[in-house]
C-alpha cells in the first residue's frame, strides 16, 4: 500500500493535492497543515483515500514512519524541519524549496532516505529542461536561466529576497559574485512575454549540479506580482503575473559534430499549477506509484540531477504542464 504525507495547503500545496488523489495505485493521501480547518476543507471533496494529518505545531512535525513518501510544499524554515523528519522517519521526500539542505546530506545517507529538493519551476522544471538541452549537444558551454512569477505572497517575498541579495554566476568552474549586471529584456510565452530579468545567485547551484562541466551558468529572476494593499490596484492592469501566471525559459549553448548551437526551452502556465504538479510527481515517483524516471540515491540531490528528462516530462505533460522549443516544437 502506497501513501503520500503532503505538507502545505497554500497555492501549491492545494495543486498538489489535487494530482496526489488522482494519481493511480495511490491507497491514502494525508495533507498536514499548521491550520488543521484547512487540510479538513481540503480533503473533503477528494473522497475516502484523503484524510487530515494530526500534529502538534508547537511540538514540531512528525512523519509517521508508515508513509510510503513525503512531498513538502511549504516555504522555509518550516521546509528544513519537515525534511528533517522525514529522514529520520526513514522516509523519501520531495520538497520545493531548494536552499539549505547540504546540511543534511550525511544524515540523509546514513539513514538510506532520497531527498530531491528544488521541486517547483524554477529550480526544478528548469533544471530538468535544462538536462534534457544538454543531452543533444557533445559539449555544453552555457546554461542561462530566468523566471518570472510566484506562487502565493510567500514566493513573492522569496523572489524580492532573492533579488536584493548578491548575484552570482558560475564561470569557468567557479562562482564569481564580484560582477553585477542591470537588467536584462528576455522574452517568454505569451501570455506574459517580454520581462526585464535581475541577475540572482538563487538557482545557479541547481542548475551546475545538474549539468555538470558547464562553463558558464547564470539565473535570472523578474519582479514579483505586486502583494498586499496594492493587489487589487496592481490586478486592475491586467498583468499577467498578478492572476497567477508563471513562466520560464532555459537557454543552452554548446558544441554539436563541430558546430556551435543553442537550444531554448520556455513553458508558460499558473505558477503554483507547475510546482503543484512537479512536487506532486516527484513525490508519486518516490512511492512508486508514477512512472516518472525518478532515479533518486540515498542523499540530498536536486531534482535536475536525479528525473530522466524525457519520461518526466511526459508525465508532466500527461498531467497538463507542457514545455515547448521556442520555435513552437515541443521537446521529445
Amino acid at each position: 500500500m502506497s501513501s503520500v504525507l503532503l505538507v502545505g495547503t497554500g497555492q501549491v500545496g492545494v495543486r498538489a493535492a489535487r494530482q496526489l488523489v488522482d494519481t493511480p495505485g495511490l491507497s491514502r493521501l494525508l495533507i498536514a497543515s499548521r491550520e488543521r480547518q484547512r487540510a479538513v476543507d481540503l480533503v473533503q471533496p477528494m473522497g475516502e483515500r484523503a484524510e487530515p494529518f494530526d500534529w502538534d505545531p508547537g511540538r514540531g512535525p512528525r512523519v509517521p514512519s508508515d508513509v510510503t513518501a513525503v512531498a513538502v510544499a511549504t516555504a522555509a524554515p518550516g521546509a528544513y524541519a519537515w525534511v528533517r523528519s522525514a529522514i529520520e522517519a526513514g522516509v523519501p521526500v520531495a520538497v520545493v524549496v531548494d536552499d539549505g539542505f547540504g546540511e543534511l546530506e550525511a544524515a540523509a545517507r546514513a539513514h538510506s532516505v532520497s531527498v530531491v529538493t528544488g521541486c517547483g519551476l524554477g529550480p526544478g522544471l528548469t533544471d530538468v529542461l535544462a538536462r534534457h538541452a544538454a543531452g543533444a549537444f557533445d559539449r555544453v558551454d552555457e546554461v542561462h536561466v530566468a523566471r518570472v512569477g510566484a506562487a502565493g505572497d510567500a514566493c513573492a517575498d522569496a523572489v524580492r529576497e532573492a533579488r536584493r541579495a548578491t548575484p552570482g554566476e558560475w564561470r569557468d568552474g567557479a562562482w564569481s559574485s564580484d560582477r553585477t549586471f542591470g537588467p536584462e529584456l528576455l522574452w517568454f510565452p505569451e501570455p506574459v512575454g517580454s520581462r526585464e530579468c535581475q541577475l540572482v545567485a538563487n538557482g545557479v547551484a541547481a542548475c551546475v549540479a545538474t549539468v555538470p562541466g558547464v562553463r558558464h551558468a547564470t539565473s535570472r529572476l523578474g519582479a514579483p506580482p505586486i502583494t498586499g494593499r496594492l493587489r487589487f490596484r496592481a490586478r486592475l492592469r491586467r498583468d499577467p503575473l498578478n492572476e497567477g501566471w508563471g513562466a520560464a525559459r532555459v537557454e543552452v549553448t554548446g558544441r554539436r559534430n563541430g558546430s556551435v548551437a543553442t537550444v531554448v526551452y520556455g513553458v508558460v502556465d499558473q505558477t503554483a499549477v507547475v510546482a503543484g504538479v512537479v512536487v506532486a510527481v516527484a513525490a508519486a515517483s518516490l512511492a512508486g506509484v508514477a512512472s516518472a524516471g525518478l532515479a533518486a540515491t540515498p542523499g540530498v540531490r536536486t531534482l535536475g540531477e536525479v528525473a530522466e528528462p524525457l519520461p518526466f516530462l511526459a508525465e508532466l505533460a500527461r498531467r497538463g504542464v507542457k514545455a515547448a522549443a521556442f520555435e513552437g516544437v515541443v521537446p521529445a
